[in-house]
Order: structure tokens, then sequence, then C-alpha cells
């Protein structure tokens, strides 16, 4: 008997430690302003958190490491 393909997502997804609610605090913490999108993607086969900010200085782009909440780049 194989495993359902959902179960097999909700396995993966579930292996990571960091949500998106954590990912957002995060990037609030490196610069204040109104998170405007937040996406899960690919970046050199790490999964990240791409969260992008709105300030009164500009637009940020944050990408976080989902599995150790690490700021892995910063736009």
């Amino acid at each position: 008997m194989t495993t359902p393909q959902y179960v097999l997502w909700d396995r993966y997804w579930r292996s990571y430690r960091i949500d998106s609610e954590s990912a957002i605090q995060i990037a609030l913490q490196q610069i204040p302003g109104e998170v405007i999108k937040v996406e899960l993607d690919t970046e050199n086969g790490v999964l990240v958190y791409e969260v992008t900010i709105r300030n009164n200085t500009g637009i940020y782009e944050i990408s976080i490491d989902a599995n150790t909440g690490q700021i892995v780049e910063f736009d």
C-alpha cells in the first residue's frame, strides 16, 4: 500500500521549523513596516520565505531560511 500524496506533502511541509507567522516576525525585527507579501520559494536548493515589507523609506524583500529562521538575503 502506498502513502497518499497529500500525506507525503504534509510530512514534507511539517519538517520545516519556521512557519509563515514566525518568518514575518523575524522580517519585521529586521525592518519595521507593513507586510505586503509572503511567499514560500527555493533559493539555491533551500526552502525560504520571501517577506516583502513596505515602510516610509521603501519596499524591502527579506528571504528567511524555512528550516533555521536565519535571514539569507536582504534587498
